[in-house]
């Protein structure tokens, strides 16, 4: 019975770590090193996909053993891209923007065969409505979750969950960053079962 292929995430992401670490399948981590510049006019759902896409395959390319998991997600509302804040300043102005709105957050996976370099993606939509928010709770929520990291400060694993009115979407996982259901497929599509045969 050959080995197991070895399964490597492309992304030094805390939060898609521990996503992939509820399949039970190993693996290891490693950083895609991948330019995140947004093309002219490229719209959200393309922007995630081929960064996903491209973090896959720049790690494929240092492990070319492997099956490599890439993923990527943007933000936006209004038309407008929600970026990780990186400040307390940047946080308040992303959540004021979005109180009594909806946001979407388009969460591209990608699963690329080091070997043949075959790559499978797909782009999981997940819209959230907020709630009227008043600048206390903002601050209230900033002070408690920090969410500095996470792009338009909306922690939803954690305290940002009382932002929330309402999340459509096929796949909760999606949300926080790695949407699972859609993984699954594509890990089973590369030979690797989740939870077997």
């Amino acid at each position: 019975m050959p080995a197991p292929r070895p399964l490597v995430l492309a992304s030094t992401s805390r939060y898609r770590r521990e996503l992939l670490d509820r399949l039970g399948v190993p693996f290891e981590c490693a950083d895609p090193r991948v330019d995140e510049v947004v093309l002219p006019g490229e719209a959200p759902q393309a922007t995630a996909l081929r960064l996903a896409e491209a973090k896959a395959r720049a790690v494929a390319q240092r492990f070319p053993e492997a099956v490599v998991i890439g993923s990527d997600q943007v933000a936006s509302c209004g038309g407008e891209r929600l970026s990780k804040p990186g400040s307390h300043e940047n946080a308040v102005r992303q959540l004021t923007a979005m109180s009594g709105r909806t946001a979407q957050f388009d969460t591209a996976v990608a699963v690329v065969d080091g070997k043949s370099a075959h790559a499978e993606s797909r782009v999981v939509p997940c819209r959230v409505t907020f709630r009227k928010l008043s600048a206390s709770q903002i601050e209230n929520y900033l002070q408690a979750e920090k969410p500095y990291d996470c792009a338009g400060s909306a922690k939803a694993e954690g305290l940002g969950i009382a932002l929330i009115a309402r999340i459509e979407t096929d796949d909760p996982t999606s949300l926080i960053g790695l949407p699972l259901i859609a993984l699954t497929e594509l890990l089973n599509g590369a030979g690797i079962a989740v939870i077997g045969a």
